[in-house]
């Protein structure tokens, strides 16, 4: 790994990928090693039951989303209703989002990541996204111009989240309240029909933009 690299961001604190294991059973989607065409990838981090993967496939043809998700029941539950429909631009990921991108996305391939709705973590804000030194490799996969949509019911969560993105992740980045007929997520669906505000925050990355591990591949060696 380079030393001296001249970061965009600010954050001290840097990811160690090398020291993450490969997934268990872990397997290369096919369009990571044949996209010929130069397919847009998007990623989805927390995709829960599936809702906003299976709609997103459906209106987005052009692209090809990898939808992750860790709960055992919840993936389950995702991967018999992607069966049904039968999207060919669509991979449904069991697995720990962190490691299993860290073996498969090569650096600047993704166009787009949705995080919606994670765990607050409302005790451990160490472990909320833009908190995590994970972040910064996140962020290498993208690509120039690539967005990160975050979306949340929590207002703290938010507020953290888009003063992180500004101050430390130097990223430009718009915040708005979700529209009250959204509908992407269960959690979205149930939240709005609370009454609840949710809001979205959307994070871009510049022209020039520098991480420490921009070079990092699978097998690299700092």
């Amino acid at each position: 790994m380079t030393e001296n690299i001249a970061l965009t961001h600010q954050k001290q604190r840097a990811f160690q990928p090398h020291k993450l294991s490969t997934p268990r059973d872990f397997v290369m989607p096919d369009v990571i090693i044949n996209n010929k065409n130069g397919t847009p990838l998007v990623l989805e981090i927390g995709a829960g039951k599936g809702k906003h993967a299976l709609s997103f496939v459906t209106q987005q043809p052009d692209k090809h989303l990898i939808a992750i998700e860790r709960t055992r029941n919840k993936f389950e539950a995702f991967a018999k209703h992607a069966e049904l429909q039968g999207a060919s631009n669509l991979d449904a990921i069991h697995a720990d989002a962190i490691a299993w991108i860290v073996h498969a996305i090569a650096p600047s391939s993704v166009a787009k990541i949705f995080i919606l709705y994670p765990n607050p973590e409302q005790h451990n804000s160490n472990q909320q996204w833009l908190n995590m030194p994970f972040f910064e490799f996140l962020l290498s996969r993208l690509q120039v111009g690539g967005e990160i949509v975050l979306a949340t019911n929590i207002e703290t969560y938010m507020d953290n989240a888009e003063r992180q993105a500004t101050d430390v992740w130097a990223l430009p980045n718009t915040r708005c309240s979700v529209p009250t007929d959204s509908e992407r997520t269960h959690f979205e669906v149930k939240y709005l029909a609370r009454g609840e505000t949710c809001w979205e925050l959307r994070m871009n990355k510049p022209e020039g933009y520098k991480t420490r591990v921009d070079e990092w591949k699978v097998n690299s060696k700092f």
